[in-house]
């Protein structure tokens, strides 16, 4: 949990994808989130974290469906949504924060 810690505290927005690997479509969205990952460039960033690898972190953070996408800045929760979203979607959510 210190790692997500320092992890969410960045200044710049943190876009964090929670999903699991045995998702039928996640090769699709992995796609989507190098998209987004790449529009961004430095102004933010981009994480996936596997549920079922971080299960004490998703329960702590309540992470019921997949995928959850969660916005942090500076330590903060800005935005969350669970259920797919596309590109253009996340990268004007993301954007409002940079």
């Amino acid at each position: 949990m210190t790692k997500f810690g320092e992890l969410i505290s960045s200044e710049i927005p943190v876009l964090i994808d929670f999903y699991a690997e045995w998702e039928a479509d996640s090769d699709n969205f992995h796609a989507t989130l190098r998209d987004v990952a790449a529009a961004l460039g430095d102004s933010a960033k981009v994480i996936k974290i596997d549920v079922e690898k971080n299960e004490i972190l998703a329960n702590a953070l309540r992470i019921k469906g997949n995928p959850t996408f969660i916005i942090y800045k500076d330590g903060e929760m800005k935005w969350r949504q669970s259920g797919d979203q596309d590109a253009n979607t996340l990268i004007n959510l993301v954007q409002q924060y940079v």
